[in-house]
């Protein structure tokens, strides 16, 4: 076996040693056994090309082509061509496929199932990874950056996974590195000669000379390694970081800065509330007798980017033991406290703490940070709330009608973050929200005629299965056909108010429970729920309640006029009907496969679901190509140099039949580059003074001077003796030359000559050459034209 065959199964064992750290992260692993075929075709593929000889490029392409068709054949085969080849039937299906992964990667917990979608973003992602480490390490040779790949491959399988034997598969994937760090150097090193494999041993057994450079650096990888493996351990204050186990990235330590990002902390409300099994996540004990009111809020969304809507990058700080007053809350407003004592299942695992708004103080254990403006709590790098009780101390605000309508407005900062609206928002939701709001004298009575629009007025349905599209026309078609569920009345009804001036944000957490027999309050699956908070100088965030036939209706927005079909203030309405439902799920749900774990998700969904609405696969394709294509212009001069390099030194012209090419291919190297970096070939001159040129004007060392003469003496034995000998060696002389140029020259002569050199020239003297030969043998195809005169021209 050839060494750069060896270094492609190398690469390859590298990248699925890498892979086995996804192994934990679903139920099943057959899906490494698929993986291990499709990478062997393609490494198969790779080793064939190379052996033809195909161009670098042309070799990745078709490792790429035979990649899709591989995908094709396993995922799409009843859409494609022939069973294999991919039209644009196969490609959507992948593309939904994937989506469906995605979804099914936020919806359960690990180890999840293995569906389809799932098992092709396995598969998919270990070829597209063993395509870019086989491109890196054997195409191009060049081992060392191929560890990024292979490093991405494992850091999304430890950000993922509990951490609790990540040590164990970094030691996997690391050890497959390391071999394909030492084929590589194995194969540089052969072919150098035999005295790199080692120096003889003593009879004593001692080494008499110098050790291998093979043994040595397995003693360097090694002790890397163990660096690696133990500096972590030693610094216990290094913690937060990409690799981070838990991969929240919420704040640092346990001093009282921090951030949290716009991480999307919803996951799949739909399938919550379509569950058959209404599965209880919350128990509750608490003071208040009304529990309308008794809505448990996770976090609130405010940043809304004309798709979707989501958490804003807000600072964390350490619990206080007292909550300051929520903003914008004056005194003269009537508040109860209330306390509520919560016990989580332990099944359900969320990173954010459901809490009755607004919390004035939190008696919990763990690692938990505040953030002030949403007045939530979130946990500290793994810390959630499995299985947790803690109690709550929360205010009932109790505004009244007169108070909301007479509220003044807002400060500038409040209306200048929280009424923000995207340019690509159609018109036609503002000018929906002026045309049911028309009349209002208030924002106050603005907001009220929102609201019975979407619940009683506008001839909305509730609807969780309905598919609203995703994209700047969401709102507008969900306004158009009217049916929906939770997430797309809070969204619209809060879009729309800011569109009036209204500050709002978005809610997500769970309505009110259902009352048991031993006075605690049951919180379940089909309790998920999304609501708009409005905003009220002197009263503060406000909740609203869009949504028809869920949670309640607030008793400050409850209208006197006769006729009103709104639900009765005291009575929560029931979250869904006990009764299974009539139509399966779409997805298997995490109640019904009977696996908990599948349900310790963070919190609902609050993405508009997602239709046909993108762009097509084409157009993502075009803009592919034209993105790769002018990736590629600029730097084709520096690929064609590359390419036209490793031709003419490569392993040809040994034979006696092949010395005059491939002695010629090196001296036209060496000139070249030579002219890359500043000095014009001179074609007057002989091959003996055209060296003596490049040494003077290179300012070469005498090592390289001699290496130059050296292929100069050999192109002069082609030129003149009748039967040239090979001579070994020249292309390491041209290699050692261009080393001693570059030590001479500036680094921008040095960029100039890898992006831009000069020798490329010759391309366009090719393209010349060909056309002229084309337009002659032409010329000499046409019948001969008679003159007038009778002389043929």
């Amino acid at each position: 076996m050839s060494g750069r065959a060896r270094l492609a199964l190398c690469a390859a064992v590298a990248t699925l040693a890498a892979a086995c750290a996804l192994l934990p992260l679903v139920e099943e692993a057959t899906w490494l056994f698929q993986a291990v075929f499709l990478l062997a075709v393609q490494t198969g593929v790779g080793m064939a090309a190379r052996r033809v000889p195909l161009a670098r490029a042309l070799t990745v392409a078709a490792q790429a082509l035979v990649t899709l068709m591989l995908l094709t054949l396993t995922f799409a085969r009843e859409q494609a061509l022939l069973g294999l080849i991919p039209g644009p039937e196969a490609i959507t299906h992948l593309g939904d496929l994937l989506r469906t992964g995605t979804d099914d990667v936020g919806r359960y917990a690990i180890p999840a199932p293995l569906s389809d979608g799932i098992r092709l973003m396995l598969v998919g992602g270990v070829l597209i990874i063993g395509l870019a480490v086989d491109t890196l390490a054997v195409t191009f040779r060049s081992a060392a950056p191929a560890g990024l790949p292979l490093l991405a491959l494992y850091s999304v399988a430890a950000g993922l996974s509990d951490g609790g034997a990540d040590w164990l598969w970094f030691l996997v994937a690391a050890a497959g590195y390391l071999m394909l760090l030492l084929a590589e150097g194995r194969d540089r090193l052969s072919q150098w000669g035999r005295v790199f494999g080692g120096a003889p041993r003593a009879p004593s057994g001692e080494p008499s000379g110098a050790v291998a450079p093979v043994r040595t650096g397995r003693r360097i990888g090694v002790v890397a390694l163990g660096i690696a493996l133990v500096v972590p351990l030693g610094l216990p204050a290094m913690n937060g970081g990409l690799l981070d186990g838990t991969g929240t990235g919420v704040g640092s330590g346990s001093g009282g800065g921090g951030t949290i990002s716009a991480v999307n902390p919803l996951v799949s409300l739909r399938d919550s509330l379509n569950v058959d099994e209404d599965r209880q996540v919350l128990s509750l004990r608490t003071t208040t007798d009304d529990l309308s009111n008794m809505y448990l809020r996770i976090v609130s969304l405010d940043d809304f980017d004309g798709t979707t809507w989501k958490p804003a990058k807000r600072n964390i700080t350490s619990v206080p033991q007292e909550f300051p007053t929520p903003i914008g809350l004056g005194p003269d407003i009537k508040r109860a406290e209330v306390e509520t004592r919560v016990s989580a299942a332990n099944w359900y695992a969320q990173d954010w703490l459901p809490m009755p708004y607004p919390p004035s103080g939190v008696d919990i254990e763990g690692n938990w940070r505040y953030e002030p403006l949403g007045m939530t709590l979130v946990g500290d790098h793994g810390q959630n709330t499995r299985g947790l009780t803690y109690t709550v101390r929360s205010l009932d605000v109790q505004p009244t009608a007169d108070q909301l309508a007479d509220a003044p407005e807002p400060s500038a900062a409040i209306k200048r973050e929280f009424t923000k609206l995207p340019s690509s928002l159609p018109e036609e939701v503002a000018r929906t929200a002026r045309e049911v709001t028309e009349g209002a004298n208030s924002h106050y009575e603005q907001a009220v005629k929102l609201q019975e629009y979407f619940a009683v007025t506008g001839g909305f349905q509730y609807d969780t299965e309905v598919q609203v599209g995703s994209g700047s026309q969401a709102i507008v078609r969900f306004l158009r056909d009217k049916q929906g569920f939770c997430v797309h009345f809070s969204f619209s009804m809060a879009a729309m108010a800011r569109s009036l001036g209204i500050p709002a944000r978005v809610a997500v957490g769970f309505a009110p429970g259902t009352p048991q027999g031993d006075e605690s309050v049951s919180v379940g699956l089909k309790d998920a729920h999304a609501w708009p908070e409005l905003y009220f100088e002197g009263v503060g965030w406000t909740r609203f309640e869009p949504t028809p036939t869920r949670g309640s209706v607030p008793s400050y927005t409850q209208t006197d006029a006769p006729g009103s079909s709104l639900p009765d203030v005291g009575r929560p309405t029931q979250s869904a009907s006990s009764a299974p439902s009539a139509a399966p799920s779409e997805s298997e749900s995490c109640a019904a496969g009977g696996n908990p774990e599948l349900c310790a998700s963070e919190s609902p969904q609050a993405a508009l679901a997602k239709d046909d609405d993108g762009p097509k696969w084409y157009v993502v394709l075009a803009w592919s190509l034209a993105g790769l294509a002018a990736l590629l212009i600029p730097l084709s001069p520096m690929l064609w140099r590359l390419r036209a390099r490793a031709v003419r030194l490569g392993a040809h012209g040994r034979g006696e039949a092949d010395v005059a090419p491939h002695i010629l291919a090196v001296w036209q190297e060496l000139t070249d580059t030579a002219w890359d970096f500043g000095i014009a070939p001179d074609e007057s001159q002989t091959p003996r003074k055209a060296a003596a040129r490049i040494v003077r004007l290179g300012h070469l060392d005498p090592e390289a001077a001699a290496s130059v003469h050296r292929v100069a003496d050999a192109v002069e034995q082609v030129l003149y003796a009748p039967r040239p000998r090979p001579t070994a060696g020249l292309a390491e002389d041209v290699r050692r030359v261009v080393a001693g140029l570059r030590s001479t020259l500036s680094r921008g002569t040095r960029l100039r000559a890898l992006f831009m050199p000069r020798s490329t020239v010759r391309v366009v003297w090719a393209a010349s050459a060909w056309w002229s030969g084309v337009k002659k043998r032409v010329s000499a195809t046409r019948p001969p034209v008679r003159k007038p005169s009778g002389q043929q021209s």
